[in-house]
C-alpha cells in the first residue's frame, strides 16, 4: 500500500512508524504540512493515489484542518475529521463521553471569570482547571484554595486568546499516584500502561514512570465505549483508577494523535507493527469499498 504521513516534525514515534512501513515494503509519502496548500478542490500534496493517510501533526489548529481538506478530497485520513475534532477539544471530548454513558470526571464550563469561581467553590479544593485545548499536561493547574484560584482565573482572562477565556473545571480525582494510558485501534487496545509519579501530574512528558498494565474486563469494556463515543481510529485513551462504590475506572480524556514510543519501550508489544497490521486492514477495506483517492486523483493535483 502508499500512505501518506501528514506531519510538521518528525519525533521518535513517526520514525518508528516509518520504520515499520518501509520494512513492509510500503511506500511512503511525507506530507509536511507546513510546506502543503489545500484548496477547495485540491492540494500541492501528492495525494492522489494514497491509500491512507496517517495524521501525525503536533499542532492541533493544522491537524483539524488538514484532515478536513484531505476527506473533502475523498482521502482516506486517520484519524477523521470528525473524530479529530471532537478529541482535540476537551468539552467536546467530556460531553462525547457523557452522552455514551462513559464514565467521566465531572465537568463544568464556564465564560466569565465570576461563574468560573462559583464553579471551583462547588467543587470544593482541589479541583482542576485546563485548557480546553493542549496537551502534555500544559496550562493544567490543581487549585488548592480560594486564594489560588482567583491569581489563577485573573492569569488566565488576561491572556487574550479566546480559548483561554472558556474555563474548563474538573473534579480532582483521588488516583493511586498513575493514570492509565491505552493505545486502540477501533476500540481493540493494542497495548497499556501505566504512568506513576509523586506529581499530581502523570503524563509520560512530565517525567511520569511507565510499566505494562494488563486490562480488566471493565477497563477492556471501557476502552471499546470511549472509543465508539469519539468516533473510533487510532487514539490514546486515558484512564485512572478510582475508589468506593460503581465503576473501577474513569476515563478522563481520549487522544487522537496519541504517542506511543513510551509504550512500545514500557510493553511487550510491538507499537508501531500492530499499527501498521491495523492500516493495512484499513486500507483494504477502502479499496474494497472503491474509496480510494486513485479515483479522483487527476482532480487533486494543482
Amino acid at each position: 500500500m502508499k500512505v501518506g504521513i501528514l506531519y510538521s516534525r518528525i519525533r521518535k514515534d513517526e520514525k518508528l512508524l516509518l520504520s515499520e512501513l518501509r520494512d513492509r515494503g510500503h511506500e511512503v509519502e511525507k506530507i509536511d504540512v507546513r510546506k502543503v496548500q489545500f484548496g477547495l478542490d485540491s492540494t500541492t500534496a501528492n495525494v492522489e493515489d494514497l491509500d491512507v493517510v496517517v495524521d501525525r501533526c503536533l499542532a492541533t489548529s493544522r491537524s483539524l484542518y488538514a484532515t478536513e481538506f484531505l476527506d473533502s478530497y475523498g482521502v482516506p485520513v486517520v484519524n477523521s475529521p470528525e473524530t479529530a475534532d471532537v478529541c482535540a477539544d476537551k468539552a467536546k471530548n467530556s460531553l462525547a463521553l457523557a452522552e455514551a454513558g462513559v464514565p467521566t470526571p465531572n465537568t463544568k464550563v464556564a465564560f466569565t471569570t465570576e461563574t468560573a469561581m462559583e464553579i471551583i467553590e462547588e467543587f470544593g479544593y482541589p479541583c482542576v482547571l485546563k485548557p480546553v485545548v493542549g496537551s502534555w499536561g500544559r496550562l493544567m493547574a490543581k487549585i488548592d484554595s480560594r486564594n489560588a484560584a482567583e491569581a489563577i482565573l485573573e492569569h488566565k482572562a488576561t491572556l487574550g486568546h479566546y480559548e483561554h477565556k472558556v474555563f474548563y473545571v474538573q473534579e480532582f480525582v483521588e488516583k493511586p499516584g498513575r493514570d492509565i494510558r491505552v493505545v486502540a485501534v477501533d476500540g481493540e487496545p493494542v497495548a497499556a500502561m501505566t504512568r506513576t509519579s509523586d506529581h499530581w501530574l502523570t503524563n509520560a512528558a512530565k517525567g511520569g514512570e511507565t510499566a505494562s498494565f494488563d486490562l480488566d474486563d471493565e477497563a477492556l469494556d471501557l476502552v471499546e465505549r470511549a472509543s465508539a463515543a469519539v468516533g473510533g481510529g487510532l487514539l490514546g485513551i486515558d484512564l485512572m483508577e478510582v475508589g468506593g462504590d460503581g465503576p473501577n475506572y474513569t476515563v478522563h480524556e481520549v487522544n487522537h494523535t496519541v504517542e506511543f514510543k513510551a509504550l512500545n519501550e514500557a510493553s511487550d508489544v510491538d507499537v508501531p507493527a500492530a499499527v501498521v497490521d491495523w492500516l493495512e486492514t484499513k486500507a483494504e477495506a477502502e479499496s474494497g469499498n472503491g474509496d480510494s483517492a486513485a479515483t479522483d486523483g487527476e482532480e487533486l493535483l494543482v
